[in-house]
């Protein structure tokens, strides 16, 4: 009989949320045409297409829904921002990004190197902070062609102040694009791309960036389908060439099932922001106060930080980080040692490298992540297991204090 699991790794992927699976079901069915074909069937394919951008465009408040770009992940939405617009602005030859940005923008980061631009990387502190100071340095009015930061922190949910990052790029030249992978925070935090500021006070005030990218499946939207927030007048190429779909600024046809999941998945996420938030909020705070309560040696990395409130990486010293995994997994645990897209490495995560947290802890580094969907009997399961399986680590450990006598 197959174990039951508590899943706590809700930034590698999540569940798809049963509203979501069934506002997909007809495109899988009766309506499976093709919304660039011109016979009534396809039209009504083609308005609900429509209807999801219209959706999606009021959730961000952007100005246009035309600004909402479909794309297959994340991971093509920070190629298309970092690639396009250096095709579309050549003269410009620098760009600014951190030290513990995902893979997605990183690699992109070193390939342009290899072409010949030059990359300035922002540290951060013990706590994952970054620092406005080093931001301001770095900037070079006339070169910079784009500055690309995370807004929350894949492995730490540590967040960086984008709103006020990007209002300082405008204010030093306003020909400087400004990127941010937001696929951490959409629809956990509500915010308006809106040049005329939010509607409310509620929201963050993202009106100085001009793309924001993110991926469905991190918001129990289905895997295989991304969103690119691109400003209206940005000067940026596709990288994606073929047909005229999304207004020609992406060939291939539409995943209409997939983009009406995602239209879904953003609204419930809307109706129920504040509820989940403030569940999360405290499950992360009585979950922390009892690993640092019930584990000695061990630390949250990030916790002086202004973080994501469904995100606990934590550190203990003298263990392995994958012979954690494998324990919780025979528990049926599922966590991780920090991005889904790095776990296959078995090098210490280069975000706690550039947080410089020490080499005791950077191998035996933990991330648990919640959602909606978790429960407080959950978190206390994780509790009673977790510290037994240090404990037993440690104890075989030939680097813990007791075995170094």
């Amino acid at each position: 009989m197959e174990k039951s699991i508590i899943y706590a790794d809700n930034n590698a992927t999540t569940c798809v949320a049963p509203e979501v699976f069934e506002a997909m079901k007809p495109f899988f069915g009766p309506d499976y045409f093709n919304a660039s074909s011109m016979y009534p069937a396809a039209e009504r394919v083609s308005k609900e297409l429509k209807l999801a951008r219209e959706k999606i465009a009021g959730f961000f408040n952007a100005d246009s829904e035309n600004e909402i770009l479909f794309t297959s992940c994340a991971t093509e939405s920070n190629n298309h921002v970092i690639f396009g617009t250096a095709a579309a602005n050549p003269a410009r030859r620098h760009i600014i990004t951190t030290m513990v940005e995902h893979p997605a923008v990183l690699m992109v980061c070193k390939e342009m190197e290899r072409r010949g631009y030059r990359v300035t990387y922002l540290p951060v502190d013990r706590q994952g902070n970054l620092s406005k100071a080093d931001f301001v340095r770095a900037l070079e009015p006339g070169n910079t062609l784009l500055v690309t930061i995370m807004h929350a922190n894949n492995e730490t949910g540590v967040k960086f102040p984008i709103q006020d990052l990007a209002r300082i790029t405008k204010e030093t030249d306003p020909e400087i694009l400004f990127h941010t992978d937001a696929t951490q925070s959409v629809s956990k935090i509500p915010f308006s791309m809106s040049k005329n500021g939010p509607k409310t006070g509620l929201a963050a005030d993202f009106r100085n960036i001009d793309f924001l990218s993110c991926s469905g499946h991190k918001f129990h939207a289905p895997k295989g389908v991304g969103l690119l927030y691109m400003r209206r007048g940005s000067r940026i190429r596709p990288i994606l060439i073929g047909g005229h779909q999304e207004s020609g600024r992406r060939g291939g046809t539409e995943n209409i099932a997939y983009i009406v999941g995602t239209a879904a998945a953003l609204e419930t996420a809307f109706r129920t922001h504040f509820e989940d938030y403030g569940k999360l909020a405290e499950l992360q705070r009585y979950f922390e106060s009892e690993l640092l309560a019930r584990i000695p040696d061990v630390e949250i990395n990030g916790a002086g930080a202004d973080r994501m409130p469904n995100t606990t990486n934590v550190s203990c010293h003298f263990v392995e980080g994958e012979a954690i995994l494998y324990e919780l997994s025979e528990y049926g645990i599922c966590a991780s040692s920090g991005s889904a897209c790095t776990s296959g490495s078995l090098e210490p995560s280069h975000v706690l490298r550039a947080m410089k947290v020490p080499f005791t802890a950077m191998h035996g580094s933990t991330r648990f992540s919640f959602s909606r969907y978790n429960t407080r009997e959950e978190v206390d399961r994780i509790l009673e297991i977790f510290p037994d399986i240090i404990a037993r680590l440690r104890a075989i450990s030939p680097f813990s204090r007791e075995n170094q006598h």
